[in-house]
C-alpha cells in the first residue's frame, strides 16, 4: 500500500468497523513511537463511537502534549489487505494543531507484521 508523504510524515487510509457499521479514515499518521493507535472523536462519532458513562478516561502524553481518551475495542480495523479483528483503539480530540485524524501505533504494526519502506513510500504486511 502507497503511503502519502505531508510536511515528510506519512499517512494512510484506514477503514474500521464497529458494530457492524464501517468507516474509511484518510489522513492517518503512521507513527512508530506511539505506542498505540489513536483516533479522533469527531471522525469516528460516524458511527457512533462515543464516550459512554462508565468509561475510564486514560490522560496520554506525546509530542502533542497531553490529552484524554477512552479506549473501545472495534470489530475490525484494516490498512490495505491486513485486517485486524477485535482490535482496541483510543479515541482522543487529536487538536495537535495540524490536520490529522488518528495514528497507526506500534499496537497495530506489530501485531500486523508491518513493514514500512521509505524508500519507495510503501507499507507491507508480511503475515
Amino acid at each position: 500500500m502507497q503511503l502519502s508523504l505531508r510536511d515528510d510524515l506519512p499517512f494512510v487510509e484506514v477503514e474500521l468497523t464497529y458494530q457492524s457499521r464501517k468507516l474509511s479514515i484518510e489522513d492517518v499518521l503512521v507513527d512508530t513511537g506511539s505506542a498505540t493507535t489513536i483516533l479522533a472523536a469527531d471522525i469516528v462519532a460516524e458511527i457512533q463511537i462515543a464516550p459512554m458513562p462508565d468509561d475510564d478516561l486514560h490522560i496520554i502524553r506525546g509530542v502533542g502534549g497531553r490529552e484524554a481518551v477512552f479506549t473501545r475495542v472495534i470489530d475490525n480495523l484494516r490498512v490495505g489487505e491486513r485486517s485486524l479483528t477485535e482490535f482496541e483503539i483510543e479515541v482522543g480530540g487529536m487538536d495537535y494543531g495540524f490536520e490529522i485524524n488518528g495514528i497507526l501505533g506500534m499496537d497495530f504494526l506489530t501485531q500486523a507484521g508491518a513493514i514500512i519502506d521509505l524508500g519507495t513510500l510503501r507499507i507491507e504486511f508480511a503475515r
